[in-house]
């Protein structure tokens, strides 16, 4: 062969193998897209709101947002057990199932934060899966609190609204106990039921084989923002993975979906914020497409 012939078939050969290390692209978001995200963003929001104003859905503009929202059930003190809603949306033809997230004042919600020892599922709630995959021990306490009772008001949605769609959403400490439900509800809910999750600020919360469940299983988007420091933690040197569904937005407001678990470019949240010298903490409630995520009454 060559030198000329062997240059090109080693330069084919990098290519090839760049290619296939590459992976699937790294693509922007259409305005459209980024707006259906929404409702969702203020669905989330509304979870910080007490019980008795999502119940009433009398929550000032985190309501109002979605007006024709019909609640089922609330509950949670925000403390012991995050706040919590179920209700049916009309217009998006789904039940609404929403948690709140740290609120840090509350010393229990930031014991569970704290609490990252990677344990397996809880074999009553999640039968069948135990003890397979392992997840974060304080997540699994936070969404334990009111798993039974967040089941039962999503089964009386489904009967009286007549759906057959679950959409869960959280953000921070809600959205690791949304993905929880994730994996939980469907275990207990009819065949035929669909299931969709959006989360924002969602942090790791299990292991390999946790996201490898969920990529096989859940339906799920989860939003980064900037150099929110939240879902680089914790570590993946701990053994914690996240599963695929990234959504990243760049300092610049463009929002990328990031293919894959943990994808390490720069244009996602791990390439982005590699250490706490670029976190910041103040992006973690937003805003995600001009949307703060907290309790706007």
């Amino acid at each position: 062969m060559s030198p000329s012939s062997f240059l090109t078939v080693a330069l084919l050969g990098c290519l090839s193998a760049y290619a296939l290390s590459a992976g699937p692209p790294i693509t922007p978001l259409s305005t459209s897209q980024i707006d259906s995200f929404t409702p969702y963003t203020y669905y989330a929001g509304a979870a910080f709101c007490p019980p008795e104003k999502t119940l009433a859905w009398n929550c000032g503009a985190s309501c109002q947002a979605n007006p024709n929202f019909k609640p089922v059930a609330s509950g949670g003190d925000g403390n012991s057990v995050q706040y919590w809603y179920v209700g049916y949306d009309p217009d998006l033809h789904t039940v609404i199932v929403a948690h709140q997230g740290t609120n840090t004042s509350e010393p229990v919600a930031v014991i569970n934060d704290a609490d990252i020892l990677l344990t397996p599922l809880n074999p009553t709630l999640f039968l069948g899966i135990y003890p397979l995959i392992l997840a974060h021990t304080g997540f699994q306490l936070a969404q334990a609190g009111a798993a039974t009772d967040v089941l039962t008001a999503v089964q009386q949605a489904m009967s009286q609204y007549e759906s057959t769609s679950i959409t869960m959403v959280g953000h921070s400490l809600g959205a690791a106990i949304s993905l929880l439900d994730s994996v939980y509800l469907p275990l207990h809910l009819p065949q035929g039921t669909s299931f969709k999750t959006i989360n924002y600020g969602l942090p790791r919360v299990g292991d390999k084989a946790f996201a490898d469940y969920v990529d096989a299983n859940v339906h799920l988007t989860h939003i980064n923002n900037k150099e929110d420091p939240v879902p680089t933690l914790p570590p993946i040197e701990f053994g914690y993975v996240h599963p695929a569904g990234e959504v990243h937005i760049e300092d610049s407001g463009v929002w990328v979906s990031c293919p894959g678990q943990d994808n390490p470019s720069k244009q996602c949240i791990v390439g982005d914020v590699p250490d706490p010298l670029h976190w910041n903490e103040n992006d973690h409630n937003g805003p995600y497409n001009g949307i703060v995520i907290k309790c706007l009454s």
